[in-house]
C-alpha cells in the first residue's frame, strides 16, 4: 500500500500491516499473544474474558497496577535520597479510582489524591486512612471541607483565597487545625492539549505567583496592609500570608501542577525552578521554613507508535537533579517532596475490548482528485466509554484481539454506535482484510480517563471493569450498568 495523503492517514502510520506483536511502549507485559495469536490479558484469553463478561468490558490488569506503583513509588525515592531528600507519591485517584483500585494503591505504599467529596468517599469507602489522603479542587463544598477534616485528611489544596478563608472559618468552626498547602500557577507552558495544561495564568487552577496580582484576590488596601503584602505582590502572596496568620491552618507548603500527557522535561524543571525559588522568598519574607511542595504529576504513556513514554527512574532521576540544584542556588534545604502520578499508573494498566458489527467501505476523494476507500468498522460501544477523542482529539492504537492480524490489511475507522458524527474511537488504524463481524477488537491505554468520564449518552449502559491477575482468576470489580439501573433515576412516573 502506498504512502496516504494526510486525509486518510497521518506521516507517522506508515506500516501497511498490522504487526502480530504488541509495541512494548503500548502494551504492558501483562498483555501477550498465545501461540494461536489470541491476546491473553495476564494469561487469560480475551475470548473468556468475553464469553463470561462480553463488550464492550474494561479490563484491568491489577498485576501491572501494582507493579507500576511499586515502580513510581521506588524510582521517586531512590533518585531524591541520592540527595538526602524524602518524598510521598500519591496516587492521581481521578484517572482511575475504584475501591479494589484504592486499596491496591495504598498496599503499594502510595497515598491517594482524592478531586471531590465523592472520590473522598470512594476512599472512605476503601478504608484508606484519612493521613493518607490529599483533597484537591479548585471549587470545594463547604460539605466537602467538613467532610475531609472530619476525616483526618493529610492535607486540603487550596485553590484561592475565598478558599482559604472558608477553610480557616470551618476548621475553627470544628476546633481544629486543617493542613493546607497552597497551589500555585508558576507560568509555565506545558506542551499538551490546551484542556489539560494547568500551570498558565489563564487558566481555573491555582494562584498566581506573578507580581502585581495581589489586587486581584479581592482584599481592600487596608485588610492587604493589615497582613503584611501589598498590591504589588502576587494573589499567592496574599493567600500565603493569610494562611499563615489563621490559628486553625497548619500551612504546609505550596503546590503546583503543570499539565497532563507531557514528554519533555523542560517544563518540569522550569516549574520546579520557580516555585522553589518563589518558597525560599517566602521563608525569607515570613520568617518561617515552609516543609512541603508538591510539584504533580503529568508525565505521558504510550497511546500509539508515535509516542516515546519516560520511565520512571528517568523522570525521577532528572526531576531530583533539577530540584536539588534549584534548592543549591537558592540556599534553601531541599523541602520534603512529592508527585502525583495517575496516568502513567492507570493508563497502561487497562484495555477496552469492543465487538465487531458492521463493515462498510466508503468513497472519497483525495486531495489530487482521486477516488479512495475507507473502511468504517462499527463496534458496540465508543464515545460513551472513551470520550477522550472528542474532547482532545486523542489518538489510540488498536489490534484484533481474537486471532492473529495476518494477511493483507485495510486501512480503517473504527467508529463508535453513538448517534454523532464526531464518534471515532481510532481514527486511523490497519486492520485485517477479513475482519468481520464478532471478532474482537482492543484498544489498550483506555485505564486511565475512560471509566471515570463514561458517561450513558444515547442511553447506553457502561461498561463493566474486569480485573485480572495471574494469581487470580477474573473478576468484576465495577460491575455492568443495567438499563434498570439507568431508568431508576427517571422519576417521570412517579
Amino acid at each position: 500500500m502506498g504512502a496516504e495523503s494526510a486525509l486518510f492517514a497521518p506521516s507517522w502510520l506508515t506500516y501497511p500491516q498490522q504487526p502480530a506483536e504488541l509495541p512494548p511502549s503500548i502494551w504492558m507485559p501483562s498483555f501477550k499473544r498465545a501461540e494461536s495469536g489470541e491476546l491473553t490479558v495476564d494469561g487469560t484469553p480475551v475470548s473468556a474474558l468475553v464469553e463470561e463478561f462480553q463488550t464492550p468490558a474494561y479490563v484491568f490488569s491489577e498485576d501491572t497496577f501494582r507493579a507500576r506503583a511499586t515502580e513510581f513509588r521506588s524510582a521517586f525515592k531512590t533518585a531524591f535520597a541520592a540527595h538526602g531528600a524524602e518524598v510521598s507519591v500519591y496516587y492521581a485517584g481521578k484517572s482511575f479510582l475504584t475501591t479494589a483500585v484504592a486499596k491496591w494503591a495504598e498496599e503499594e505504599g502510595l497515598y491517594l489524591d482524592t478531586a471531590s467529596g465523592g472520590e473522598l468517599a470512594l476512599a472512605q469507602r476503601a478504608g484508606v486512612p484519612g493521613e493518607r489522603i490529599a483533597l484537591h479542587g479548585n471549587n470545594k463544598s463547604v460539605a466537602e471541607i467538613r467532610r475531609a477534616l472530619d476525616y483526618g485528611v493529610g492535607r486540603i489544596v487550596a485553590d484561592s483565597v475565598p478558599e482559604v478563608q472558608m477553610i480557616a472559618s470551618i476548621a475553627a468552626e470544628m476546633g481544629l487545625v486543617a493542613p493546607v498547602m497552597l497551589r500555585v500557577t508558576p507560568g509555565v507552558h506545558a506542551s499538551t492539549h490546551d484542556f489539560i495544561a494547568t500551570a498558565h495564568e489563564d487558566q481555573k487552577f491555582g494562584q498566581s505567583m506573578a507580581a502585581g496580582t495581589a489586587p486581584l484576590a479581592g482584599l481592600a488596601v487596608a485588610e492587604l496592609n493589615e497582613l503584611g503584602v501589598t498590591a504589588e505582590d502576587a494573589y499567592a502572596t496574599v493567600a500565603v500570608a493569610l494562611a499563615h496568620r489563621a490559628e486553625s491552618i497548619d500551612l504546609r507548603g505550596l503546590h503546583c501542577h503543570i499539565g497532563s500527557q507531557i514528554f519533555e522535561a523542560d517544563g518540569f524543571g522550569a516549574a520546579a525552578q520557580k516555585v522553589l525559588t518563589y518558597m525560599q522568598q517566602l521563608n525569607e519574607r515570613f520568617g518561617f521554613v515552609l516543609p512541603e511542595i508538591d510539584l504533580g504529576g503529568g508525565y505521558g504513556i504510550g497511546y500509539t507508535e508515535q509516542d516515546a513514554p519516560r520511565g520512571s527512574a528517568e523522570i525521577a532521576t532528572e526531576l531530583a537533579d533539577m530540584v536539588s540544584k534549584t534548592c543549591a542556588n537558592v540556599g534553601m534545604a531541599i523541602p520534603h517532596l512529592s508527585f502525583e502520578p495517575g496516568r502513567s499508573i492507570s493508563g497502561p494498566s487497562g484495555i477496552t475490548l469492543y465487538t465487531v458489527g458492521t463493515i462498510k467501505n466508503v468513497a472519497i476523494e483525495d486531495e489530487n482528485g482521486d477516488t479512495r476507500v475507507r473502511r468504517y468498522v462499527s463496534v458496540d460501544g465508543g464515545m460513551s466509554d472513551n470520550p477522550r477523542p472528542v474532547l482532545y482529539e486523542s489518538d489510540y492504537a488498536v489490534t484484533l484481539a481474537n486471532r492473529e492480524p495476518a494477511g493483507e490489511q485495510i486501512l480503517s475507522r473504527v467508529v463508535g454506535k453513538h448517534c454523532e458524527s464526531g464518534d471515532i474511537v481510532i481514527r486511523y488504524c490497519y486492520l485485517p482484510a477479513d475482519l468481520a463481524a464478532g471478532d474482537i477488537l482492543a484498544v489498550p491505554g483506555t485505564g486511565a480517563y475512560n471509566h471515570v468520564m463514561s458517561s450513558n449518552y444515547n442511553y447506553l449502559t457502561r461498561p463493566p471493569v474486569i480485573a485480572t491477575s495471574g494469581a487470580k482468576a477474573p473478576r468484576a470489580i465495577v460491575r455492568r450498568e443495567t438499563e434498570e439501573d439507568m431508568l431508576a433515576r427517571d422519576l417521570g412516573l412517579i
